[in-house]
């Protein structure tokens, strides 16, 4: 049975490098179940390099990083598997499959070992692909899909995984503006639910609309976390991006625009 803490990514004085920079420095902070929380930066900053590192892909410079009470490294692939799931910012396929074959890697974590898919596990990844406005396409070489049904399919493959934990870089990458709102609607559910949600994000606006919270990374070690409707400013923003960001109203909120 899934408990709370199984929802709960922490971490302390975690430093994320590259050779001769430091990108993060020292994060302390607590992604909890219930809320999506969007990263937010410019290119180069370190959003993917944090995320794999929160997934336990690569090792931190320092700090700690927890699951519930577990310290990452200490459970096994397959435990943190069962907890965790990355989606990559990037796909890529290297040899034919079908789309329904694809989906089912998410269900991988699931299987013992020497152990056929159970119909359990096939309802769950044709769950997903119908999600994502897939599920005419299972039997699709994945080769002949368009980039954003490519796209849609990792999201699936995320899905059918079913972890507490859901760490995604730049989900919405491909995907035209309709697809974007139905993949963040999705993950927006999933946190309501109880799920842990860390979306890297290029677009304020959706993070404005969708995430509870925001992590901003300057790429010089600093970094900031906070209330999305406080932490969200344009001089903060205009500091972020190095450019003039304004807010305009609409309705009754406020659209940001990169004005330069």
């Amino acid at each position: 049975m899934r408990t709370h803490s199984d929802c709960s990514l922490r971490c302390e004085g975690l430093t994320v490098t590259v050779p001769d920079r430091t990108l993060v420095d020292a994060l302390a902070t607590e992604f909890n179940g219930g809320e999506l929380l969007a990263v937010l930066g410019p290119n180069g900053v370190g959003k993917s390099l944090l995320l794999h590192t929160l997934a336990g892909l690569r090792p931190a410079h320092a700090g700690l990083i927890e699951i519930g009470d577990k310290a990452l490294h200490h459970l096994s692939r397959q435990q943190l598997a069962l907890r965790l799931a990355l989606l990559p910012q990037y796909t890529e396929d290297f040899f034919p499959a079908t789309v329904f074959d694809t989906v089912m890697i998410g269900r991988h974590p699931h299987i013992a070992r020497w152990a056929w898919a159970s119909a359990r596990d096939r309802d769950a990844a044709r769950s997903a692909l119908r999600q994502v406005d897939l599920g005419e396409l299972e039997n699709r070489d994945v080769l002949t899909l368009s980039g954003g049904e490519r796209r849609r399919l990792a999201v699936a493959q995320v899905l059918t995984q079913n972890p507490s934990i859901y760490l995604l870089d730049e989900p919405t990458n491909h995907l035209d503006p309709q697809h974007q709102l139905d993949v963040l609607r999705l993950f927006r559910e999933k946190a309501d639910a109880g799920n842990a949600v860390v979306a890297s994000l290029h677009d304020v606006n959706l993070a404005c609309r969708f995430a509870d919270r925001c992590l901003l990374l300057f790429g010089d070690g600093r970094w900031e976390t906070g209330r999305s409707d406080r932490i969200l400013t344009t001089d903060r923003l205009s500091e972020l991006y190095s450019t003039r960001v304004e807010a305009v109203p609409w309705r009754d909120r406020s659209l940001f625009v990169a004005t330069g």
